[in-house]
This record gives structure tokens, sequence and C-alpha cells, in this order.
């Protein structure tokens, strides 16, 4: 195989990128892998470009990732090398080391103008453009918070990006959590903790993803926190982003939750049916992807209903195989590609007891109680989950879905409905609970045993 067009290798490089984010994490990807750029695929060598300054330090801790990955995409023959570089395990001591740089760059695709509204995201939204069009006067803090995957870090990078455009010179940094704590110890250690002081608090604008990484981390958390004031107390704007509410940021100190929540707190939640649609519409505009029946972005937003990253990663995998296997992108690609990664969420004999028995099995209790009339607390809220995810698989109205859970009215099926999506926007437990039970519906891997 030999792939020497560009249009071939930049969907190619998409869908190893889209891997690599979920091997390594949201975090390491951003600050290592996320500057590397491909420059070939020749004769099973995939070429990669990276900045010099981190190119050897990249090679060697992440080189055997690279290439596994690559070989998940693209074949189990392909070998990853990097452009003007020799092998890394030649790289002298010096070079192996990570640089201790205090901000991690952003993506300039990152920005409002590539950000979907949907009402999931519409009040996180306009605190971040509010933020970015008066930086310390609109919200200050602000914190958004949302599961993986839906948006948090490109609201934070589009903020930064739109005062770095229109904020006349204003200073900004951009760090994540891990990076923050990586260069406050390298700090320590070579005892230059002004200059690292310096690195953050000059800022106009600091901007720092995922601070639920903060947890158990006692000095960087209590060097966090001076920064915190230092900025706040001279009018400078502050940004975060976390995985859930600070109040249930479990081992971090409460003087400093208190702080998370004296500006605004803003959510994301999960994308609706045509939210996802309208997501998909704008990669595949940005992308050029050739599309050969508009109709596979709804196909892709059937299957993938919970995360944006996800989403798009499907789209891209689709655009790989496209590439790969010359085949137009039309619903018959996709489906065969979703089928093997997504497999379909509706199924024709799928009920309301199947989900029953996955709901119950998951929370070790038998279906007759989510039947019952039980109202205590260890019943109510799996009933609710099950009554949630019964309208979600299957095309039963709210009066069959009442019947089928003990004769209840369709005014309480809804009510159950909304508690559940209102408790997912702030209990990060209770979503990745039902995020469970949805995969194991979806894949069949429901236990069946009640």
């Amino acid at each position: 195989m030999e792939l020497s067009a560009h249009f071939e290798l930049v969907p190619a490089w998409h869908a190893i990128q889209a891997q690599l984010r979920r091997t390594v994490g949201e975090s390491t990807y951003e600050i290592w892998l996320a500057p590397l750029e491909p420059q070939s695929l020749r004769a099973n060598v995939l070429m990669l470009k990276a900045p010099t300054a981190t190119q050897a330090w990249v090679a060697k801790r992440f080189g055997h990732i690279l290439e596994r990955d690559a070989r998940d995409v693209l074949g189990s023959e392909v070998r990853v090398a990097f452009a003007g570089a020799d092998d890394a395990r030649r790289a002298s001591p010096s070079q192996s080391l990570p640089p201790q740089s205090p901000v991690a760059s952003l993506n300039p695709r990152y920005s409002f103008d590539q950000f979907i509204i949907g009402e999931g995201n519409r009040l996180a939204h306009a605190a971040a453009l509010a933020v970015a069009e008066l930086p310390g006067q609109a919200y200050n803090p602000l914190f958004i918070h949302a599961p993986p995957g839906l948006g948090k870090t490109h609201l934070l990078h589009a903020i930064g990006n739109y005062i770095l455009a229109f904020g006349g010179g204003a200073v900004v940094r951009y760090t994540t959590v891990e990076a923050f704590t990586n260069h406050f110890i390298a700090a320590l250690g070579s005892r230059s903790l002004e200059q690292f002081k310096r690195a953050y608090r000059d800022a106009d604008a600091l901007l720092i993803d995922d601070v639920q990484f903060l947890a158990s981390k006692a000095r960087t958390e209590e060097e966090f926190f001076h920064t915190f004031n230092a900025l706040y107390e001279t009018g400078r704007q502050l940004v975060v982003t976390c995985d859930r509410l600070p109040s249930q940021l479990a081992g971090v100190e409460e003087r400093l939750q208190e702080r998370f929540q004296s500006g605004l707190v803003a959510d994301i939640r999960p994308p609706d049916f045509a939210t996802r649609v309208a997501i998909l519409r704008k990669r595949a505009a940005l992308d050029r992807v050739p599309l050969a029946d508009p109709t596979v972005l709804e196909v892709i937003a059937e299957r993938v209903t919970n995360n944006v990253r996800v989403l798009e990663g499907a789209l891209i995998r689709i655009v790989a195989y496209h590439s790969l296997a010359r085949k137009p992108i039309d619903v018959a690609l996709a489906t065969t590609v979703l089928d093997g990664m997504y497999p379909s969420s509706l199924s024709t004999s799928l009920s309301a007891a199947d989900v029953q028995a996955t709901v119950a099995s998951y929370y070790e209790l038998p279906v007759s109680d989510l039947v019952s009339s039980s109202r205590e607390a260890r019943i109510a809220w799996p009933r609710q989950v099950a009554i949630y995810l019964t309208r979600e698989f299957t095309d039963g109205s709210l009066t069959r879905i009442g019947a089928a859970f003990g004769g209840r009215s369709h005014a309480t099926v809804l009510h159950a409905v909304k508690r559940v999506a209102q408790r997912l926007s702030a209990d990060q437990q209770a979503a990745t609970d039902v995020t469970a039970i949805s995969d194991q519906i979806r894949t069949g891997q429901g236990d069946r045993r009640y």
C-alpha cells in the first residue's frame, strides 16, 4: 500500500489522531501529540514532523504508541518515523528530557465559528464568548464542566484564540493541570519558582484544562490557589474546565472549591440529534469530505449520541475507509464501518423488558423492583434510569412505557425522563453509570438473567 496524495493522507491521519486521543487521554494528547504533522505515507512508512524542541522526547516516549495506533488504522505493516530525525534511541540524554514549557499551544481550529450551538451547550457558549469579549469583566472565574468529549476544551481554546485576535495584545496562557504540575515540580527542582510564578501571573487571561486532576496534589494545589488569587485580585480573567461540579471535587480543598463557585458555573450536556448532525456537517465542510450521500451524517448521529469527540471520530474513520478502500462515502460504507465500532442502538427486537433486565443487572436488583410501587431511593433511581433508557432505545409511547413499569401514567414517565436528564448534567457518577448501561444495551451485553 502506498498513499502519497495529500487528500488520502489527511483523513488517515485524522483517524490516527482520534485513536491517539482515546489511548493517551486528552491532556497528554494536547501537550505532546497535537503538534505532530503528517508529511508522507510511502512504502509503509508514515513520516511525521514534530517541533524541534520536543521531537526526541515524543519519539522516545510515544513512538511505540504512535506506531501501534497507526497500524490499527492503516494496517500491520506500517512503521512511524520522524522527518529529519535519526533514530530516537541515538538522542542525547539532554534531548530525551521533556521541555519545561509553562504553556501548551492553542489549537487554531478551536474557534467560536467552528463551535456548533445547541440546547445542551448554549449557556456555556454564551458565557465563553462574553469572557472572550470582556476578559476580567464578564464572568470571573468561568468554570465550565461536562463529561469528556462534549466541547470544554474547544471553548477554552476558542476563548484564547479570540482574545489573541481581538484583545489588543493581551497575554493569554493556556495550560492543563498536568502541565502546570510538571512545570511546578521542575521549578522546585531547579530553584526557579519566581520564574514559574511570572509565567502564569503575568497573564491577562489564564485558561486551565482538567482541574479535577488537582485532587490529592497538596503542594501543586497550594501554588494553584495562590496563582488564582494573584490573578483574580488584579482583575485578570480565569477560565477552568472540569469533568464535574466544584462541589464534587473530592480531594480538592474547600477554599479552592469556593473560588471556583464564586463566578459562573456553566455546564455542557450531550447534544441532541439535530445538533449532532450539524456538528458532523460542519466538520465535513471543514475537511472537505466528499459525501456521496448526505444521509451518512444522520446515520452516524443516530449511532453516536453522548460524545462529540467520538462522533467526529466516527466520521473520520469512515473517511479513512473511503480513502483506503476506494469506495464512495454512502450509507452502505458508513453502516459497514459503524457496525464494527458503534453497533446500532436500536433493534427491532429490543423491548422495555430488555432495558429493564440490563438496568436491573447493573444495579443488582430484580426486575420486579423496577415495576413495583416502592419509593425507596435504592429502587427509585434505577427505575427512573430504566424508564429514561426505555424512552431512548425503544419506539414505545409514554403510555406504553408506563404500562411496562407497573401501570404508571404518561406524566410519571415524562417526569422520570426529565429527572434523569437533569441529574446527568450535574452528577458525574450518574452520567458514567447511564453511559455504561447504554453501552451494554447497544452491544447486547446486558445480563438477561432476571
